[in-house]
Formats: structure tokens, sequence, C-alpha cells
């Protein structure tokens, strides 16, 4: 079985409505270098929500943006140290999109007083790893008799004679 090896990916940025494009493309990047086309819309899209949002809402534009991925779950969390933005408020809007595009979500403050905001999203499965069909190996040490074969004439003989064939067989 093949296992996911983890990635990690973590950007600082100062928002402003020209780098949010730019940001997208860079998570875009990373998300292709570790196969997961399939999450690269919905993750960038999460990313642009929050980064808009804090764009119009903090007044400190210093934002980490990281993204965790551990074989199952990609985890995408944005933090800025602005410590007058309420996201139960200011990001109500933000966070409904958040919630109903994503797998999970939550919002939480680190020990600096910085507010952290994640989701998750789920790669299903054989969405990653291409399944590839192995072949068959024996399992027998040895190989099973022929079965004992009836003479061509027997065959190739009408049904009446392959009937009186068969009666004076031993």
């Amino acid at each position: 079985m093949k296992t996911a090896v983890p990635c990690y990916y973590h950007l600082d940025v100062e928002v402003s409505p020209e780098r949010v494009g730019q940001v997208s493309r860079i998570l875009a990047a990373h998300l292709r270098y570790w196969d997961l086309e399939n999450l690269v819309v919905p993750v960038c899209h999460g990313a642009e929500l929050l980064l808009h949002a804090i764009d119009e809402h903090a007044s400190d534009k210093d934002t980490s943006i990281e993204m965790w991925w551990n074989g199952q779950h990609l985890i995408t969390a944005v933090g800025g140290d602005d410590r007058d933005l309420r996201p139960d408020q200011d990001l109500r809007a933000c966070l409904a999109d958040i919630a109903a595009m994503s797998d999970g979500w939550g919002c939480c403050a680190s020990e600096g007083g910085a507010k952290i905001i994640w989701f998750s999203q789920r790669a299903r499965a054989g969405e990653r790893v291409p399944l590839v069909p192995t072949a068959p190996a024996p399992s027998l040490n040895q190989g099973l008799e022929v079965p004992r074969e009836l003479p061509v004439l027997a065959l190739a003989a009408p049904a009446t004679a392959v009937d009186g064939l068969l009666e004076g067989a031993p």
C-alpha cells in the first residue's frame, strides 16, 4: 500500500487587493505540486474569501497562510495579528461561505493574540493516488492435473457412436 507523505507550506503576505490573486496562484501551484489538483478550486476560493475580508475589515494587513496535507485532509489556516478584528462580527458572511464549502472549519486565537481561521478539505477516496491493478500471483505450489481427455474420434463421431464408445470404455 502506498502511504502519503505529509506536506506543509507557509506564506507571509501583506494583504492588498492585487496580492489576493497572486496568493491564490501560489497556493494553486503548491496544491498541484502535491498532486491535489481536485482541491485547487475550493481551497483557493476559501483563501480568497478570507483575504478579501481581512483586506476590508482589518487594520493590520500582515497575514500568514499555512497549508498542511496529512494524506487525507488538507487544512488551510489564515492568521493575522489584528487584535481589533472580530471574526464573529466582521467576518460573519465570509465564515458562512467557508462553512458551506469546506468539510470543517474553525476559528481560534494564538498565544500572542492573533486570530486564526482554518478550514479543511478532505480528499475523496481514489482521487490522489491512482489505483494500478496488479496481476494475480499463483498461490498453489503444485499445478492441477489435466482432466482425462476423450479420444478425438468421440468428438467427431455422431452422438450414437459416442454413446457406444463410452459404453465400451474401461
